[in-house]
């Protein structure tokens, strides 16, 4: 069975659309601070009535700005309902990874190395901490299904409106316009869901989170822009600029 060049890179995109929404999901119960990761001073601001705030996110914003990057690459070259066909896949996985965390963390503990294993590294009970660590992600999972159906349909459908007004022309414009959009609809949903709805978060401190991760989602969509055009000229390189255009001009 011969597989087309096409469907070859139909199948990478989706793998790798797939593999950066699971990581996100697993990692996203972590909250980092982003001034002390890049060594600067930490913010102090206000936000609706919560102060002291500074620049923190949750680590599962990390993957996400490539996840948007790669749904306006499939948007372009395979159409809407492609993306639409891969990301309700995506949340079949996703909720999936759902069942086996739960059914991990209800699991009866091995006590007699395991549960004791990390006494030296601070943690005295390890059933407690994978329940903290992945009961949380589970909040994350919840949220992330919600959000990204709202984000992914969102985001396709921006995409494809700037494309009939532009055409073949301005990848950068509708890719990046797209992607700000549904961002901003996934910050929101994710964040008050997952750390304000289903955890003990304050109202405050949740959309200071979300404003916080869509800044940062912003500033990263803009300086990828670049490597949306370096995409497309492997994709042109690797199909062939004649097939590529066509590709593009006929979804």
């Amino acid at each position: 069975m011969i597989i087309s060049k096409s469907t070859k890179l139909l199948l990478f995109l989706s793998g790798l659309f797939i593999s950066c929404i699971v990581v996100a999901e697993i990692i996203g119960g972590k909250i980092f601070s982003l001034e002390d990761t890049l060594g600067f001073e930490k913010f102090s601001f206000e936000f609706f009535g919560e102060k002291n705030l500074s620049l923190n996110l949750s680590v599962g914003v990390l993957p996400w700005p490539f996840v948007f990057i790669i749904t306006d690459i499939i948007n372009d070259y395979f159409g809407m309902r492609t993306v639409r066909f891969i990301s309700f896949i995506s949340v079949f996985f996703i909720f999936i990874m759902f069942l086996f965390l739960f059914v991990s963390i209800h699991t009866s503990s091995e006590t007699t190395w395991w549960l004791g294993s990390k006494v030296q590294m601070g943690v005295p009970n390890m059933q407690k901490a994978f329940v903290a660590i992945f009961g949380q992600g589970m909040n994350i999972i919840f949220a992330s299904i919600v959000a990204f159906i709202l984000g992914q349909l969102i985001d396709s459908f921006v995409f494809r409106e700037i494309k009939k007004r532009t055409g073949d022309k301005w990848k950068g414009l509708r890719a990046t316009a797209s992607t700000l959009v549904s961002q901003f609809i996934d910050s929101v949903v994710v964040t008050i869901v997952a750390f304000y709805f289903l955890s003990t978060m304050s109202l405050g401190m949740a959309l200071a989170l979300a404003f916080t991760a869509y800044i940062y989602k912003f500033i990263v969509a803009i300086f990828c822009t670049p490597i949306l055009y370096f995409v497309h000229f492997c994709i042109e390189s690797y199909l062939g600029k004649e097939l590529a255009i066509e590709m593009r001009t006929n979804r």
